[in-house]
């Protein structure tokens, strides 16, 4: 296992992941786009196989150099809905609050890929987050917080303690979510300390896990999110689906699977945004339609996600799975089986 972890196209090289003769081109990748591989992350890609979904997903390419007109720096429309520093208000009763946009990797297919890293819009400093907790406060609407970024768990848990306690004095707010791949790419992290801050703002607490292939559930990594239920944290899982990591039922299926068998209930599969130079990882919507339906014919409910598209220019998700039902008449429908199966429904 890499003992550090992997931040420059140099120690790419250096490691094995990539070949010398594309470090001119991977440079200009680094230069927009951050890079890092935690030792956890290392320690999974096979060397010796080009197809390597986790490799794919942490190992820049060329092809993140091929931008299509559809693309944009900001996909899902944060900046439009960001009424202060750090503060993303798309939805009535929930926000989101960006403490920091940093990660312990970059993920290449990521929809912040232009928020986040080195040269990214930067850490909330003290007069910012100020400025956003009180923006909470002021909004008796709002009912659930969601800590994302970048990765808030990347904090020390002295600074997330410190937020915690603060969101504590806020009455109306009484649900905190935190977005996080800490517990999958460096589960050491997931300790005591972390713990004790997470539980010190007394909330109800969940921790949406973000996973896209079953072999990032190593044994250490379900330890930590066994520790994570231990102290309260309820779990639920965030995964993209992706070409060439997940793109088909048999993956997918095992990763639900998974996740419900480690108390992880299976939430939101996204369908990729329109992130800049990320074509490469985007299926049709009718591609992963087909993978959802034929998930139905072989999963327990409690296995299937949300299957979302975060709609272009801030207008928010909607669940684009199947379509299993369509209006024929006054209180008359055809429905669809979990075999694609028609049946006439009246009432």
């Amino acid at each position: 296992m890499a003992e550090a972890t992997l931040r420059s196209v140099d120690d790419l090289v250096t490691d094995g992941l990539v070949r010398a003769e594309e470090a001119g081109t991977l440079d200009a990748v680094a230069a927009r786009y951050a890079i890092a591989l935690t030792p956890t992350v290392r320690a999974l890609i096979d060397v010796n196989d080009p197809s390597d979904p986790i490799a794919a997903q942490y190992v820049p390419s060329a092809d993140e150099l091929v931008e299509h007109p559809d693309e944009r720096p900001d996909p899902i429309g944060d900046h439009p809905h960001s009424p202060v520093d750090g503060i993303v208000h798309r939805y009535p009763d929930r926000v989101l609050l960006k403490l920091v946009h940093v990660c312990p990797v970059y993920c290449r297919f990521c929809f912040r890929r232009e928020m986040v890293g080195p040269q990214g819009d930067g850490n909330l400093g003290a007069d910012a987050l100020r400025k956003a907790l009180d923006y909470i406060r002021a909004d008796k609407r709002i009912w659930e917080v969601i800590l994302t970024g970048g990765d808030p768990l990347i904090l020390s848990p002295r600074r997330l303690k410190a937020v915690m306690q603060e969101l504590a004095t806020i009455a109306h707010v009484r649900i905190v979510r935190v977005h996080s791949r800490v517990p999958a790419v460096d589960p050491e992290r997931i300790s005591e300390d972390l713990l004790d801050a997470l539980k010190s703002g007394g909330k109800t607490l969940y921790l949406a896990l973000h996973v896209n292939h079953p072999r990032e559930l190593t044994p250490e990594v379900r330890k930590a999110c066994a520790r994570l239920a231990a102290a309260g944290v309820q779990l639920v899982s965030q995964s993209v689906l992706l070409r060439g990591i997940n793109d088909n039922a048999e993956t997918l299926s095992e990763l639900m699977r998974d996740f419900v068998e480690i108390g992880v209930k299976p939430y939101y599969l996204h369908h990729p945004d329109m992130a800049p130079g990320t074509s490469h990882f985007r299926l049709t919507i009718a591609e992963g339609q087909a993978i959802i339906g034929e998930m139905r014919t072989r999963l327990s409910g409690l296995c299937i996600p949300h299957y979302i598209l975060d709609l272009p220019g801030g207008h928010g998700k909607v669940e684009i799975g199947t379509n299993t039902l369509r209006q024929i008449g006054p209180n008359r429908y055809i429905a669809l089986d979990r075999h694609g199966s028609e049946h006439v429904y009246d009432g």
